[in-house]
């Protein structure tokens, strides 16, 4: 499945479309600027894995500060059997960049 831009991301949060949106940075991160997404920072999602299980054939985003650990979280995902993950090309770096 292709990455996301903001600008696509921006776009199904407006239309309030159906997906799961994960933020894998740390707890305070997300404190300091957050999307609305459900955390679980990166060290926790081999933790919380079997949770997501509803989402396995379904859209789901991860996102984090620029684009890598959440490039991590999408290829762990991906070996778990997700089939559609998507990561957020430029993280909350570009988010805030072209919406703040």
């Amino acid at each position: 499945m292709q990455d996301i831009t903001v600008e696509e991301l921006k776009s199904k949060l407006d239309n309030k479309e159906d997906f799961l949106l994960i933020d894998v940075r740390e707890e305070w991160e997300y404190q300091e600027f957050n999307v609305g997404a459900r955390l679980i920072p990166l060290g926790n999602l081999q933790g919380t894995i079997d949770d997501l299980d509803e989402w396995m054939n379904q859209e789901v985003i991860v996102h984090c500060k620029s684009g890598a650990r959440s490039a991590a979280a999408k290829n762990f995902m991906i070996q778990q059997g997700f089939t559609n993950v998507r990561n957020l090309l430029g993280g909350m770096v570009e988010w805030q960049t072209k919406f703040s």
